[in-house]
């Protein structure tokens, strides 16, 4: 037996070696390896959806239900984002800071989970560095495709009375807001187009699930944890979880998504915060 098969000889416990529920001598590498099973991927990825962005739509659910009970109903509402955590400056950065490096943690974890299959989970997921002018002109494409279109049935959304009202932006304005609003926004990006796309696609087809059901799941994902602003942000952005899935399936590169989510963010987030609060009122 080669030296690069075996991790180490050790003894588990005390027992005679007899005792079957001792191991005595070397443990190899092809000992140790389990296949995956269809019920641990099963479990695997509902486990990091219910760490992640699967909570978010649970708790999006509720938040829309509360809305629509409220006095005046879903149109009189307010749905904020990156809203202030305290009212000392210096605090808040810390919070809002901390929120941002600890909403990334699942990103992480599908990650680990993805380097237990074979090949490089970056390579997996298209988030390596092969293709960066051509991801950065993909990105800027999508946002196009998205963005204006995404406009106009936000307009329409809210002329029917089937959104809340949003507001992106909820900050003070502190020299660390736009920064700080940025980073937000690669945030969102990387975190929903990991999980939602290369992560959940990936798994869903290593589980024989069809096409038609993967994009399916993947673009009501999306959708439902936008239900807090309202239908209309659910129907635009499950439409836009085709667009991406589709994307990904075709060209096996989350790092374009991650380019178009985050110009999108940017745009409605630093937007919002630096403009004049009256040209948003047509909306």
């Amino acid at each position: 037996m080669s030296t690069e098969r075996v991790r180490r000889s050790h003894r588990l416990c005390d027992r005679p070696a007899r005792s079957p529920k001792c191991f005595h001598g070397p443990v190899t590498v092809d000992e140790l390896a389990r296949p995956v099973s269809r019920r641990m991927l099963g479990t695997e990825t509902l486990l990091v959806l219910g760490l992640s962005l699967g909570q978010s739509a649970v708790y999006a659910l509720v938040s829309l239900i509360a809305k629509l009970t409220a006095t005046g109903g879903l149109s009189k509402q307010t749905a904020a984002l990156n809203t202030s955590a305290s009212a000392r400056p210096y605090l808040d950065l810390t919070y809002q800071l901390l929120g941002i490096v600890f909403a990334l943690l699942p990103v992480l974890l599908a990650v680990h989970l993805l380097a237990r299959d074979p090949g490089d989970p970056a390579r997996t997921l298209g988030v390596d560095f092969r293709r960066p002018a051509s991801d950065l002109a993909r990105g800027a494409g999508l946002t196009a495709l998205i963005g204006l279109p995404g406009l106009a049935l936000f307009w329409a959304a809210a002329q029917l009375g089937i959104n809340a009202t949003l507001v992106p932006a909820a900050l003070p304005d502190l020299w660390w807001t736009v920064p700080v609003l940025i980073l937000a926004a690669v945030q969102n990006a990387v975190l929903e187009e990991v999980i939602v796309v290369g992560y959940l696609i990936t798994r869903l087809r290593q589980l024989n699930w069809r096409i038609g059901a993967v994009l399916a799941t993947s673009a009501l994902l999306r959708g439902s944890y936008h239900l807090y602003q309202g239908f209309g942000a659910f129907v635009g952005n499950a439409v836009m979880g085709v667009i991406f899935g589709l994307f990904y399936l075709r060209t096996r590169r989350v790092a374009p998504l991650i380019v178009a989510h985050t110009l999108l963010d940017i745009f409605a987030f630093v937007g919002y915060a630096m403009l004049p609060k009256s040209w948003f009122d047509w909306l």
